[in-house]
C-alpha cells in the first residue's frame, strides 16, 4: 500500500510546487525590469558622465600640479568614463621637459611605480590653449563652430560633470599660466549659464590650491556639490619630493583623494560622504572644505561613481512612442541634416535605437491580473481534488 501511493504523492508534490511558483511570480515584468535597472540607482537621474580636468600651472617647478590632474585622469578613466567624455587641460608638458630625467613619463610618487603619462593619454587643451577664456567657453558651450568634437563639452540636462582644478591660487582666484586669473565669480556665473542652458544634471567641483575653499563660495546654481583642499588664509602643501626628479611630485590633498579612490571599482556602493569622512587635516596639512547646501541629495546616498564613474543608465521607452517617432520622421519632408543658416555646425553623432518590448497598457494589465487569478483558483481546485482522491484511495 505504501508503494502504491508513491505516484500520487509525487504528482501532489509537483502540483504544489507549481502553485507556489505561480504565487511567487506575482511581480509584473515591468516591476522586475525596474528592479534590475534600479538595483544600483542612487537617485541621481543622470544618463552619462563627463570630467573636466584642469592643470592651470606652467613651468617645471609646478610638476606636481600636472601629476595631480593626470592622477585624476587615470582614476576616472579606470572607473569607466571614456576619453570621449574627458576634457584634459594641461598648461605645460613636463613629460617632455629637458630637465625631466625620465623623459616621456610623469610620476606621482617617489618610488616611480606608475607612469601617469603613458601611451594612452589624450590631452585636449595643451600649453597656451589653457586659458581662462577657453575654459569658460568650454563650460558654457560658446565655442567656435570649427572647434573639433574632442574639445567640446557635449553635455545635456542628464549629464553629471566632475570638474577638477589644480594650480596656484589665493582668496577667490586661481592663476592660469602665471599670466591671468579666474575668480570665484567667474566660475559661479559659468555654472549658472550651464544650468540655464540645461548643460548639466549635477556637478562635483573639486579644487586643490591655496585657500581653495573660497573658490566655490560664490556658487549659487542648484545641484552643485563642491569640495576644496584648504580654507581661507591657509596653504595647500605638497606630499613628497623625488630626489631624482628634483621637485615635489604631487600635492597632499590630491594624494589622499587618489589613495581613497584606489579602493573603488565601477560597481562600488561607496558614497561621497565616505570620501569626505576620510579627510584628515593632520595628514593633509590643511583643512579641506565641503559645500553641499546647493546639492539636493543626501551625501550618504550619493555614490562616488555618480561623478567619478561611467556607469550608464538605461531609459526604456514604449514601443508605440518609437514607432510613432519613426513615422513622423518618414512623413517629414525636411531632410534630417538641414539646419538654420545661422545655426552653428555641431558634429553629428550616430546612435542606435534599441527597441524594448512595449509596456503593459491598462487593458493588458487587467487581462494579465485576471489570468493570474484564474490560474490561482484552478490550482487550488486541482490540489483539493488530488488530496481528496489520495485520501479516498487510502
Amino acid at each position: 500500500m505504501r508503494f502504491q501511493l508513491l505516484p500520487q504523492a509525487c504528482l501532489l508534490v509537483c502540483f504544489m510546487t507549481w502553485v507556489v511558483g505561480s504565487f511567487g511570480s506575482t511581480a509584473s515584468a515591468g516591476e522586475r525590469t525596474a528592479d534590475f535597472f534600479g538595483r544600483h540607482d542612487s537617485g541621481s537621474g543622470h544618463t552619462n558622465n563627463w570630467a573636466v580636468l584642469v592643470c592651470a600651472s606652467r613651468y617645471w617647478f609646478n610638476y606636481r600640479h600636472m601629476a595631480n590632474a593626470l592622477g585624476m585622469y587615470r582614476t576616472v578613466k579606470r572607473l569607466g568614463i571614456p576619453d570621449s567624455n574627458i576634457i584634459l587641460m594641461l598648461a605645460d608638458d613636463v613629460a617632455c621637459n629637458a630637465r625631466n630625467k625620465f623623459a616621456g613619463s610623469v610620476y606621482a610618487e617617489a618610488g616611480r611605480h606608475l607612469d601617469l603619462y603613458g601611451e594612452n593619454i589624450e590631452v585636449d587643451y595643451r600649453g597656451y590653449e589653457v586659458t581662462v577664456e577657453n575654459f569658460i567657453r568650454l563650460l558654457t558651450g560658446r565655442v567656435d563652430p570649427s572647434m573639433p568634437r574632442s574639445k567640446r563639452l557635449l553635455t545635456d540636462d542628464r549629464s553629471n560633470i566632475f570638474v577638477y582644478m589644480t594650480g596656484h591660487g589665493g582668496n577667490e582666484f586661481l592663476k592660469f599660466q602665471d599670466q591671468e586669473e579666474i575668480s570665484a565669480f567667474d566660475i559661479a556665473d559659468a555654472f549658472e549659464q550651464m544650468w540655464q542652458k540645461k548643460r548639466y544634471n549635477e556637478i562635483l567641483f573639486m579644487i586643490d590650491t591655496c585657500q581653495a575653499n573660497t573658490m566655490y563660495s560664490q556658487c549659487y546654481s542648484p545641484n552643485i556639490l563642491a569640495t576644496g583642499s584648504s580654507q581661507i588664509e591657509e596653504n595647500s602643501y605638497s606630499y613628497e619630493n623625488d630626489n631624482d626628479i628634483g621637485v615635489s611630485v604631487i600635492d597632499s590633498y590630491t594624494h589622499y583623494v587618489l589613495k581613497f579612490m584606489e579602493g573603488i571599482n565601477k560597481t562600488s556602493q561607496t558614497s561621497m560622504q565616505d570620501l569626505f569622512d576620510s579627510y584628515d587635516p593632520v595628514k593633509i596639512y590643511s583643512h579641506p572644505g565641503i559645500r553641499s547646501d546647493l546639492f539636493r541629495r543626501p551625501l550618504d546616498r550619493t555614490l562616488i561613481t555618480d561623478f567619478f564613474g561611467g556607469v550608464a543608465q538605461a531609459e526604456v521607452f514604449p514601443l508605440q512612442d518609437i514607432v510613432g517617432s519613426s513615422n513622423h520622421h518618414e512623413n517629414d519632408s525636411t531632410p534630417p541634416t538641414s539646419q538654420k543658416p545661422d545655426a552653428p555646425s555641431v558634429p553629428v553623432v550616430s546612435t542606435t535605437t534599441v527597441i524594448f518590448p512595449p509596456r503593459l497598457t491598462g487593458e493588458t494589465h487587467e487581462w494579465d491580473a485576471w489570468r493570474k487569478e484564474v490560474r490561482k483558483w484552478t490550482s487550488i481546485f486541482v490540489v483539493g481534488c488530488l488530496v481528496s482522491w489520495v485520501s479516498f484511495v487510502r
